[in-house]
């Protein structure tokens, strides 16, 4: 059991991509904690569309369903395909990325009124829909229940971990939050020195148990550097709310942007400006600046049919909502966002679209503008905040 199962490499969105050495030990526990959790069982029958390079579509979806004698259906990619499988009535469960539900939402907005009707009454019949990968935008969970009455299952995990935390099968299931930890699972947030943190309050998550990794392929000191008294550090920033509920508030190497002697979630800034109507994607990066340590910078994609929003009308729009030490000092308009084959946004890829050199700037739609520009805000620290 202790044996090499396999190596599957890390996504390498903030750094380059690691070998991650797991057990059949390990295996056995990540597949063991969401077949119990999640109720999986031989009648079930599960649309698959995820790559098997990852472990959402190893594990989650394809390992478990043979662990569980359930059928396993590779299906199609494009949306309206998609469509069709789910609402064929002999699909259980479907997993997929936030990516992959924004783009099954637009193609069912875009279907005709017979179509949608129906996509509808089949996807109802399934028992489990889940999110994971990323961030599900709050948007995006509530439009789903509209369309299909299933409220999104999200959950949180990584390449080293498997699944550590799970919204419940019955019961409450929170937008932005990822439940609680699964049957066999340890997570604790603790600060700095690792010692835990009083509820509600934020720091590192980190995970304890056997389903955590043995090791990074032929990286002996950055495996060591991953544990602290036998926990393994996610790199991940959260905090716990009422109830238990725990909340990621991102990558601390990528989505917490320190700026002014403030600590900044990217995703709750993204995830604000994510219900702007005129704006159908974005994404927050911080960039090294001399002044500020870093500034807060955004890259947008507009929505359809918004062509007279600009930066500084999303500048005024975040600081009616926002501590204004939190909105972005640059706003960038962008074609499309890069993304990784799961869906994730390629945060060190943004980020160089603001980088001084030409040759870091991407395609010529990515170009930051001028400091003149118009789409560059004034930073302003929020007098009534203390540094973090």
């Amino acid at each position: 059991p202790t044996d090499p199962a396999y190596i599957v490499y890390t996504s390498g969105t903030t750094g380059r991509p690691k070998g991650v050495v797991t057990t059949h030990q390990n295996v056995a526990a990540q597949i063991t904690a969401l077949t119990t959790a999640w109720a999986w069982r031989e009648s079930d029958r599960i649309l698959h569309t995820l790559p098997l390079h990852h472990i959402h579509g190893l594990v989650n979806a394809l390992a478990c369903a043979l662990w569980s004698g359930a059928a396993c259906e590779f299906g199609p990619g494009a949306p309206a395909a998609t469509w069709e499988r789910l609402a064929s009535g002999d699909v259980t469960l479907f997993m997929a990325v936030p990516t992959v539900y924004a783009r099954l939402i637009r193609a069912w907005e875009d279907a005709p009124r017979s179509t949608r009707q129906r996509w509808t009454r089949g996807a109802r019949q399934l028992r489990l829909m889940v999110s994971g990968s990323a961030a599900l935008p709050a948007a995006t969970f509530h439009r789903w229940r509209e369309i299909t009455g299933h409220t999104l299952l999200e959950r949180y995990g990584m390449t080293e971990i498997g699944m550590a935390l799970s919204n419940p099968l019955e019961g409450e299931r929170r937008a932005r939050h990822v439940g609680h930890p699964l049957p066999g699972v340890e997570v604790r947030i603790v600060d700095g020195d690792g010692r835990p943190v009083a509820a509600g309050e934020q720091g590192e998550i980190v995970v304890r148990g056997p389903q955590v990794f043995r090791e990074y392929w032929q990286r002996p000191a950055e495996t060591e550097a991953s544990f602290r008294d036998g926990w393994f550090l996610t790199g991940d920033e959260g905090r716990v709310g009422d109830g238990g509920h725990y909340r990621i508030l991102g990558r601390r190497s990528v989505d917490i942007v320190k700026t002014g002697g403030y600590k900044v979630s990217a995703l709750e800034v993204e995830e604000l400006y994510r219900t702007h109507g005129g704006v159908r994607d974005l994404a927050v990066v911080g960039v090294p600046d001399p002044e500020w340590g870093e500034r807060i910078c955004a890259a947008w994609v507009p929505a359809d049919g918004f062509g007279s929003v600009d930066g500084p009308a999303l500048g005024a729009w975040g600081k009616e909502r926002l501590a204004p030490y939190k909105v972005p000092q640059v706003f960038l308009r962008v074609s499309s966002l890069p993304r990784n084959a799961m869906g994730k946004v390629r945060k060190d890829a943004v980020a160089r679209m603001f980088m001084p050199s030409a040759a870091d700037r991407g395609e010529p739609e990515a170009r930051p503008r001028r400091a003149a520009s118009p789409d560059r805000g004034t930073p302003d620290p929020h007098p009534n905040e203390e540094p973090a």
